[in-house]
């Protein structure tokens, strides 16, 4: 993904401080008001989002965009899965 892409999103969500299950159940009720193709940005504290945001996108068919991986900060970027 270029930078240009990074910076470009639908939808941004701040979940830091905040440990799982929370900023998965975040994730999943922003994505609801979107519309299939849109972007979300998701920042997150919690490692242990790098999992669980990878495998809940694997398993509802969004994409994982990219994960930029700062020291105090893990910032994704998702793609919502078209309708079927």
């Amino acid at each position: 993904m270029n930078d240009a892409a990074l910076r470009r999103s639908d939808c941004e969500i701040d979940t830091s401080g905040l440990m799982c299950p929370l900023p998965l159940l975040r994730l999943k009720k922003a994505l609801s008001g979107l519309a299939p193709g849109s972007v979300i940005k998701v920042m997150a504290t919690d490692p242990a989002s790098r999992l669980d945001f990878g495998v809940f996108c694997e398993q509802a068919g969004h994409q994982l965009l990219d994960v930029v991986d700062r020291p105090d900060i893990l910032i994704y970027w998702i793609r919502k899965a078209p309708e079927v």
